[in-house]
């Protein structure tokens, strides 16, 4: 039988729709070859390589449904911009209103389409033939973007008479694509998607207001420069103007850390700036930056970092393997972070722990402090913004700083550059630079941080006073040469191979940039080195 008919025969044995396999330990697409003696995996919705395919997919049904309820051709371009609560935000630009009636209409045709269970067609075309048929459809996006292919084909895929471009797999037919949600949001709207762990529940949709406004910015800001896409990178980069890209990028930042300090100043009684932000973020060097920005408005800022108050080592709490769980709040002495904060807030003068990580245990070095007038605290730690921590500092005295690399490009206008993955490539070359960790390592740990982040540090996001993007438009041009040498060294029979795999198909879309024009203080700096500040 083909792989197609054994998907069908398998799917009784799953507790959620299979969407792709592996033949023989590879990753494939589900469609009709011939199964004869290879040993066949079936994975499903319920896992992240299969959540994501299930997300592309769902996209390539909506954007036909569109062309069909668009009878008078009014839609001129769909944007996918950025994640937001379980699903995506998208735009659309023409002479046209998105209304409830009108995502309505889309939703009704889509669950028909669900219905009918129509094929998803992959085809390998010359990249020539793709650029012109794109060209015609007004994709020109798609089209720049692969004027920088190496190959001479590309996989298009489509859905009935339409055709579109998709970086990662695809699921084979409409039939499985039935979880999802429309809603009108802002200018535009959002698609609300499933998760892996419930991939037959629509979440419910929450609105991230100081989040939105972020990374509306953001897309605000690449439209100004025209930089939204990976092509307009690669161009800046081909015309030799990437250098000046980097400083105004730069110039970007700084800006938002003095409008920051403003801020501060703005409020009274504030002595403790709390920061917390998802791994690779740059927090280290943006509280650097923070704190010569104080220092420049005349305040005497201090860092204090919560791992010095973690518990004893046998106090920490275990994960469901019986693991220490660093990452679990009460992994910190919540008491004695209070009672410290609080003498230093009555002017009293406290002697800080210094945490020895290789006895477990805290230690007094004679670093005592107290504050002034002038003194402020800037507090680094995961759990900065849940008040759990900080339960019993006055709400006036705190002011709160979520930071988050929010990418600014996007492959084309229905692909993604997805936050994660620019923070995962970010912390690849930092730790194999400083810690010596090799790329294996931290591809095998990254689903447990992504599960940290998602239980301590996004759900108290919006309670932060501001929000910090740290991301670069130039930075995977920058981090490309130093990333990708380390993931070829993982081999085919390594389990953490089909994520370097996709990464270093990933990284084909840029081209490579040098390091040598990135500022010192650049918050890039703390992943590529050379930089100024002690991270």
């Amino acid at each position: 039988m083909n792989l197609l008919q054994l998907s069908k025969e398998q799917a009784g044995n799953y507790d959620s729709d299979i969407i792709l396999a592996k033949i023989n330990g590879k990753l494939t697409e589900i469609d009709d070859r011939e199964i004869t003696d290879e040993k066949v995996e079936f994975i499903t919705t319920k896992t992240s390589v299969g959540n994501d395919t299930y997300k592309r997919s769902v996209l390539m049904l909506m954007f036909n449904a569109i062309d069909k309820v668009d009878k008078d051709n009014k839609i001129k371009k769909i944007y996918v911009e950025f994640s937001i609560s379980k699903g995506l935000y998208c735009d659309i630009k023409g002479d046209f209103e998105i209304t409830e009636e009108f995502l309505n209409k889309v939703k009704e045709q889509m669950l028909e389409d669900v219905k009918a269970d129509i094929p998803i067609v992959k085809t390998s075309m010359k990249t020539s033939e793709a650029i012109k048929m794109f060209e015609e459809k007004g994709m020109k996006d798609k089209t720049r973007l692969f004027r920088y292919r190496r190959s001479s084909y590309v996989n298009v895929y489509s859905l009935e008479s339409y055709y579109d471009y998709f970086y990662g797999y695809m699921a084979n037919s409409t039939g499985i694509l039935k979880t999802f949600d429309l809603i009108k949001y802002k200018d535009g709207f959002v698609i609300q998607l499933p998760t892996k762990n419930e991939p037959n529940v629509v979440p419910e949709f929450a609105p991230q207001e100081k989040l939105f406004d972020v990374l509306k910015e953001r897309t605000e800001w690449a439209d100004m420069m025209g930089l939204d896409t990976v092509a307009s990178l690669n161009e800046h980069i081909t015309s030799g103007d990437i250098n000046s890209l980097m400083l105004v990028q730069e110039a970007l930042h700084e800006q938002k850390i003095v409008e920051i300090v403003d801020k501060i100043k703005e409020r009274e009684g504030v002595k403790f700036i709390m920061i917390a932000g998802p791994s690779s973020s740059g927090k280290t060097t943006f509280s650097h930056r923070l704190s010569i920005q104080l220092r420049a408005n005349g305040f005497k800022p201090h860092a204090i970092a919560v791992d010095n108050y973690f518990v004893e080592r046998e106090q920490t709490p275990l994960d469901e393997n019986g693991q220490y769980n660093f990452e679990d709040l009460h992994a910190i002495d919540i008491k004695l972070f209070n009672d410290h904060m609080n003498s230093l807030l009555k002017g009293e003068r406290v002697e800080l722990p210094e945490f020895n990580f290789i006895t477990g245990r805290k230690e007094y070095n004679g670093n005592y402090l107290e504050l002034g007038e002038d003194d402020i605290l800037v507090i680094e730690g995961i759990h900065c913004l849940n008040d759990e921590l900080s339960y019993s500092l006055p709400v006036e005295s705190k002011f709160k700083i979520y930071i988050s690399a929010l990418t600014q490009l996007n492959v084309d206008e229905h692909n993604r550059v997805a936050t994660t993955d620019g923070r995962l490539i970010r912390r690849m070359a930092r730790d194999y630079r400083t810690r010596g960790s090799s790329v294996k390592k931290t591809l095998s740990m990254w689903e447990s941080v992504r599960k940290g982040e998602e239980k301590n540090i996004f759900p108290f996001q919006e309670e932060a006073d501001v929000m910090f993007n740290s991301a670069m438009a130039y930075e995977l041009c920058v981090l490309k040469p130093i990333v990708e040498p380390i993931l070829f060294s993982i081999t085919e029979d390594e389990p953490e191979y089909q994520e370097a795999k996709r990464l270093l198909k990933f990284l084909e879309y840029f081209l490579p940039c040098g390091t040598d024009n990135i500022p010192i203080d650049s918050i890039l700096r703390e992943f590529v080195g050379g930089g100024c500040f002690r991270v």
